[in-house]
């Protein structure tokens, strides 16, 4: 396929996978963004300031490695911490960034950790690379500063000092996960989801 063929593809998926977070209820109103690598350095982004459940590929554009615009539009505020993911990891093809209440919730009442540990799940074993239930996720949790290129900065500081990152949370705002494609990255988020859904209610159990 041509390029073109590729990218329209690629915001085809992207608003897909829009409105299934849009309706499972992650992604409300005009929160979260996604994106797809387009090329080795080119990627699809949603623009910014859109709501979710009516997303269209019109409101998808192209910006390069360093976030800026190839196309019309103006990028979602958090493209550095997609593009970051995209020079990171070469097996990195899509991101899906949402802001679930489970993700929310969780990383406001851990408000004192810094990763949040899921074991023993046998759902784990829908993430890419691992086949076995004895498995850790560690997923690390960054706090909300709202700048972006000093979170970009701490994950990228964070992935050089931890091997098998798959996701990570920034607190009280959202969670940002990735994979090979973006139907993996859709199988890994929904995976996710359940086991944040799974340790709320332990806690809830335990209180």
């Amino acid at each position: 396929m041509s390029f073109e063929q590729d990218l329209l593809a690629a915001k085809q998926r992207i608003v897909t996978y829009s409105h299934k977070c849009y309706e499972r209820g992650w992604s409300p109103a005009t929160s979260s963004n996604y994106s797809e690598r387009v090329a080795e350095d080119k990627v699809a982004v949603t623009c910014s300031g859109l709501d979710k459940g009516e997303l269209t590929t019109t409101d998808v554009m192209l910006v390069d490695l360093e976030g800026q615009p190839l196309s019309e539009g103006k990028p979602s505020a958090e493209t550095l911490l997609h593009t970051q993911l995209y020079k990171r990891f070469s097996d990195c093809h899509a991101i899906l960034h949402t802001h679930s209440p489970q993700a929310c919730v969780i990383s406001r009442y851990l408000d004192q950790a810094e990763v949040l540990e899921l074991k023993g799940y046998e759902i784990a074993k829908a993430f890419t690379g691992i086949s076995s239930h004895e498995t850790t996720l560690h997923i690390p949790i960054f706090e909300n500063s709202q700048d972006i290129p000093a979170l970009a900065a701490a994950v990228d500081v964070y992935c050089d000092q931890h091997v098998g990152v798959r996701a990570y949370i920034i607190r009280g705002h959202g969670l940002y996960i990735w994979g090979p494609t973006m139907n993996d990255c859709w199988r890994h988020l929904e995976a996710f989801e359940y086991m944040l859904e799974c340790q709320l209610l332990e806690i809830r159990m335990q209180s």
